[in-house]
């Protein structure tokens, strides 16, 4: 169990019919994928030729903040509503999906673009997951 799982096993209200491994889940690779994201744009900065990199640092700055807001949204069970969540989920999927295809171009040359890319790889699939849960399927 994480502090993650922990606290949504402990909210009062419960979490309707969201499954719980697969949003606890989710929310850990949105704060996972923020976090490299960031360091990952931290790391383009410090790299010698980093007017090639202006791309890749935008990415995983969007990538970032979406991340982050995701995760945030995902946390708030009190009164949440399906169609918001569902949105940012999709956001943060295209988010991810971007980012990683850009991190991708650079892997082969900078590391930190190849942690990144499989950070935003897997919380793009965390998110795709959790959308195909039946409280949150478009209907």
């Amino acid at each position: 169990m994480t502090t993650v799982r922990d606290m949504l096993a402990t909210h009062p209200a419960g979490l309707g019919g969201v499954d719980r491994e697969k949003l606890g889940r989710c929310i850990e690779e949105c704060v996972a994928c923020a976090q490299t994201c960031t360091a990952c744009a931290d790391a383009c900065l410090a790299e010698e030729m980093v007017g090639d990199l202006v791309r890749c640092i935008r990415a995983d700055l969007d990538c970032a903040g979406v991340c982050a807001a995701t995760a945030a949204v995902l946390t708030r069970r009190t009164g949440g509503d399906a169609d918001v969540t569902r949105a940012v989920l999709q956001a943060c999927a295209v988010a991810c999906k971007t980012c990683a295809g850009v991190c991708e171009s650079h892997a082969d040359v900078h590391e930190h673009c190849r942690l990144c890319a499989e950070a935003c790889r897997s919380c793009e699939r965390a998110c795709d997951e959790l959308l195909r849960t039946p409280d949150l399927r478009a209907g």
